[in-house]
Order: structure tokens, then sequence, then C-alpha cells
């Protein structure tokens, strides 16, 4: 019987992807301990430890004292190995944020996009600026993720729609590309939310949810199986065109705000429901986050009550199609209405839909589509960088 040519460099990238990945997630490690949760002998896992140090992926980290013997190296993955960025473009704001290989934030910037339209040149300057303050060469970036507001084609990456970013077309992911010399992707931001979640926050290891992100715009983020769901034209979780009792249908689907969903929980109509139970005035040019986080602050529970019924109505639509288990409420109304909204929500899906998922709110720290940006592009990094080790 022949043995099939390749085997054994192929197991030897097998089992450096693997100890690296459990670098990352348990480390540091004595080689001792490495081989123990490997399966591999000691020989084979020093060996493997000197390939990778050879490679600049691992270094020794310190010492772990042992009985009677001299002490044992830990060893940990080389932070500097790699970075990656992660952007969220909103048509006021560019958030850029850079990571090293552990998935460690070592640098974030908010850029004024006001009076550019050149997508390339917005990027550009939004990771330079963020690169500049910690002094990392945009050289060293393995990839690069950007969140957008808008419906991303499956099939070319590029944005397909977006209102908010007319500017953001065919072709721009491949002008992206040439400029930058790295890897780019172009995400749903809500999607990339979804992602954040499942990484740091409330799904944490969870393969079937969805999140609900409520806010002026309304989305929806669906994990199925551990993996995001967008749909065959990408537009999978464009929650705000949900038809719902009581609110016209949209005669016109290019006016992104006449959507039945949209009409009942968007900005306009959180802000006039707010300003009806006194939370605020018509006129008040207050964000409907902050209106929501006064309303849970003075306990303005009927307002709240009315909220959450009106946020249920979407959610027990998905709930009765996916049946997720978990429903992550997000965005600036979900995160504002905290805990309080959260199980308001919970209570009224119960009482409308079968399947009763639990509703919670969103525990991700700081931006989420920026955290969801760099989670995905620290996938592909580690992708390049950990399967490149013989």
């Amino acid at each position: 019987m022949s043995t099939r040519p390749g085997t054994p460099r192929l197991l030897r990238q097998l089992n450096d992807r693997a100890a690296l990945e459990l670098l990352l997630s348990s480390g540091p490690l004595t080689r001792a301990e490495l081989g123990e949760h490997t399966g591999l002998s000691k020989v084979t896992a020093g060996q493997l430890l000197a390939r990778l140090q050879e490679r600049d992926l691992v270094a020794v980290v310190g010492e772990q004292a042992g009985g009677r013997g001299p002490n044992a190296a830990l060893y940990g993955v080389v932070p500097s190995c790699a970075y990656v960025a992660g952007l969220d473009v909103l048509p006021d704001r560019i958030s850029a944020g850079i990571a090293d290989i552990t998935g460690t934030l070592v640098a974030e910037v908010s850029a004024d996009p006001s009076g550019h339209d050149d997508p390339v040149r917005l990027v550009r300057g939004a990771v330079g600026q963020a690169c500049g303050a910690t002094g990392i060469g945009a050289d060293r970036l393995r990839a690069f993720v950007i969140g957008t507001r808008g419906v991303v084609d499956p099939g070319t990456g590029d944005v397909r729609f977006s209102f908010d970013l007319p500017s953001w077309h065919n072709g721009v992911l491949a002008e992206l590309r040439r400029d930058l010399g790295v890897p780019v992707t172009i995400e749903n931001d809500v999607n990339l939310a979804a992602l954040a979640e499942r990484a740091h926050g409330a799904a944490l290891g969870v393969d079937d949810f969805v999140l609900v992100w409520a806010g002026v715009g309304q989305g929806l983020g669906v994990m199925l199986g551990g993996r995001l769901h967008r749909g065959f034209t990408g537009g999978a979780g464009e929650i705000g065109w949900l038809p719902v009792p009581g609110e016209p249908l949209p005669t016109d689907v290019s006016e992104p705000q006449s959507g039945s969903f949209q009409r009942l929980v968007g900005g306009d109509a959180v802000a006039g429901l707010a300003s009806a139970y006194g939370i605020g005035s018509a006129a008040d040019a207050t964000p409907v986050g902050e209106r929501v986080r006064t309303a849970v602050a003075e306990g303005a529970e009927a307002f709240l009550d009315e909220l959450a019924g009106r946020l249920a109505v979407g959610v027990a639509a998905v709930a009765v199609v996916l049946d997720p288990g978990l429903i992550v409420l997000s965005g600036d109304v979900g995160r504002a209405g905290g805990d309080a909204l959260a199980a308001r929500v919970q209570d009224a899906v119960a009482r409308v839909c079968p399947s009763q998922p639990r509703v919670v709110v969103s525990r991700v720290r700081g931006n989420p589509v920026l955290r969801g940006a760099l989670v995905s592009a620290l996938q592909q990094a580690r992708e390049q960088v950990f399967s490149d080790t013989v």
C-alpha cells in the first residue's frame, strides 16, 4: 500500500495550526501542557515549538515553577506577527481599528468623512490615521474588513445598494484591493455586529441566534449553524421591509423609510412615541437612543411596554420562521433599552409566538460593528498566517 505524497507535511501543518489556535485560546502553555492538549509527544511538541519560533510566530513569554527540576518555559503567540484592520463606515463618521493577531485592539480612531465621497481615499486615510497612532506600517496589515449600511452582493462582494452611502457602488471593492494591496472584504454592518456578539457578547459560542438591530434603521443578523446567513442576493435581514398589521405596505421600495416595520419602530416612530409619553417633545433633536435611555432611567413603563410590543411584532415573525432560541437586541434603541426592554420584548413575544425565544440585550463593549469587522479580519489573517508554517 502506497502513502500519499506530502502527508507528513500536511500533518505538520495541521499540528501547527492546532497548536497556534490552542495558544491563542488557552495560552501561554508549557511544552508538556501543549502536548497534553494536542496529544503530541514531548519530542513532537518540542519540534513544533522550535519550528514556530523560527517563523517568529511563537516566543517564550515566561516560566512556570515546577517541582524539583528547573522551571518550564511558557510559550505564547507573538502578538506582532500580524495585524488586521476593521472599519465601520457611516455617513457622518468612519471608525477604524487595528488589532494584533491575538485580537488585542491596539488603536481605534474616528474620522469625519464630510466633504469627501471617494471610498478609497476615505478608507486609506482612516487606516493611515490608525496605523500612525501606533507606529504600525500599513504594509503589516494582513486583512481589511469594512462594515457598511446596505446590501452586499454575496457574488461580487460589492455594495449592491446603500441609500446612506451612494458612493459605495459596484467596482469600489476592486479599487480598494488595488489601492491597499491586501485582502479587503465589505460586509453588512449588522452581520458584523452578529459576529461580534458570538465572539464577545451575549451569544458567545451560540451557533443559532438572531441579532435584531433597533435604531434609526432596522436590521437583522442571522447566525445558523455557526455561519452568517446572507441570502441569495445578500438581502437577508432587511427586516425594515417586513409587512406588519396596521401599517401601510410600501408603494416604492426605493424609499428606505417606507417599509412597514420601519414605520412602526424606526427612529421617527420611536421619537414620536416618546413625545406622546412626555419623553422630550416632537421638536426635540435628542437622538432616539438617548430618549429610550431616559425612559429606562425614569421608569417610563407605559412607553417601554408599547415600544416592546412594537419590536415584538418583528421578533415574533423571525422566531416563527427560524426558531433560533436566542434573540439579541442591539442598535442604539436596543442597547439603550437594556435588560428592561429585552425582558418586555421577551414577554410580548411569548404571548404571540409558540417557540418563545429568549431575548437578551447585546453584551458587546464599544462599537459592535467595528468589533465584528476585526473578528472577521482576524479569521482571515489567522487562516493565512497559521496555514503557512511549514
